[in-house]
């Protein structure tokens, strides 16, 4: 498998000073159902939401507030489109379940829950070229998942693509159905998104937590590296 390039163009960080993205690298890993014991880590996670958050004041939680800032300073509504945590927090407090689709899938809400971040993984042995996260131009092509029809991302909108093929729009927002973990992925880059107040140690705890998830329930081969300012690009090789 070809390995790419992964970067943040040096404009996100100008524009949101602080924010570092955790990448968690997995290769050779085994995608099944949901153990029993993941399912319950799941379970735990979307209670210890309901005992943290008011569920009338989910957009003033911090770590939600931060996101929605960031949406609306790219020109996105926050009330009409929800980064993936908040709208993960606001199915928990409200008791709904999220459903157990994979392992790799079902781990990712547990880290999302757990630290209140946006946190979710992309197969990269899907991939045909190097992947970054951008403002967009506009003429980019992104398919969101559960869907067929195509659709442009706004211009000046941020955007994680492939090319010009948007993998995740309006940053945290919704996956497009390129790199999605699938049951038979076995090679994927693991996000974790850090927006101030959330600091860079706390990004890297949450990794680190999820290298031990990935190692405990889809074994494989994994590394963790960051995406920063400081080091806007890193290499998707095991």
């Amino acid at each position: 498998m070809e390995h790419f390039s992964y970067s943040i163009r040096p404009e996100i960080f100008e524009r949101f000073p602080g924010y570092v993205r955790g990448v968690v690298i997995a290769h050779g890993v085994t995608n099944g159902p949901s153990p029993a014991a993941l399912v319950q880590m799941l379970r735990d996670a979307e209670e210890s939401v309901r005992s943290r958050v008011d569920p009338d004041k989910v957009a003033e939680q911090s770590r939600i507030r931060s996101w929605r800032e960031a949406y609306r300073a790219f020109g996105a509504k926050p009330s009409e489109f929800r980064s993936s945590v908040e709208a993960m927090v606001r199915r928990a407090v409200r008791g709904d379940q999220l459903p157990s689709i994979s392992a790799l899938v079902d781990l990712g809400n547990v880290m999302s829950l757990r630290h209140l971040l946006p946190a979710g993984a992309h197969a990269i042995d899907l991939l045909n070229g190097d992947i970054e996260l951008r403002f967009a131009s506009g003429d980019e092509d992104f398919v969101a998942f559960g869907s067929e029809e195509l659709e442009h991302p706004l211009p000046g909108e941020v955007v994680f693509v492939e090319g010009n093929t948007v993998l995740t729009r309006r940053w945290t927002w919704r996956q497009g159905n390129h790199t999605l973990t699938l049951p038979e992925t076995t090679a994927i880059e693991f996000n974790v998104d850090g927006l101030p107040p959330v600091t860079r140690d706390e990004v890297e705890a949450a990794c680190i937590e999820v290298e031990e998830l990935i190692q405990r329930f889809c074994g494989g081969a994994t590394r963790i590296d960051y995406l920063s300012a400081e080091n806007p690009l890193i290499s998707l090789a095991p």
